[in-house]
């Protein structure tokens, strides 16, 4: 064989080499930036997971704030009414808007509680049961609240 052919053989094999490896390289390439797509999404869906729960807890927090808040009120007016010495029913109005507040929170379970507390207060007032018969439907109520603020 001439100088010319194993030079030709030479840079044949070279080129050859240089096209196989630029094969592989492209392909390693290829195979790492999907890789590192795919990891850059999973990181970001868990972020969004993240944030999502955050904003889930913020809201639930927020939300037994209010009821607390609501129940509070309706117990401020029907403890004192339930102080008070009089026993006029026109001194319903501020419990029975409180009321409303109640029913328009919930759940169903403080509602009925809340309304029975409300019904046993009218009458208390208008001298169909005594104070005492109270006792019973206010701890029901105050039950209801506790176990819907605990969820």
């Amino acid at each position: 064989m001439s100088e010319w052919g194993i030079a030709l053989i030479a840079a044949g094999s070279a080129v050859a080499g240089s096209i196989a490896t630029g094969w592989f390289t492209r392909s390693a390439g290829v195979r790492q930036a999907q890789a590192a797509k795919h990891a850059g999404d999973r990181q970001a869906d868990a972020l969004i997971t993240t944030v999502q729960a955050t904003l889930n807890d913020q809201r639930n927090a927020r939300t037994r704030d209010q009821h607390r808040e609501i129940y509070a009120q309706f117990i401020e007016c029907a403890q004192r009414l339930e102080l008070a010495p009089s026993r006029n029913p026109d001194d319903l109005a501020p419990l029975a808007h409180a009321m409303v507040m109640v029913r328009l929170e919930g759940p169903e379970p403080v509602v009925q509680a809340a309304t029975a507390y409300f019904s046993k207060l009218a009458d208390v007032l208008s001298g169909d049961e005594d104070r005492d018969s109270l006792a019973r439907v206010r701890n029901h109520f105050y039950a209801a609240a506790r176990d819907a603020l605990a969820r």
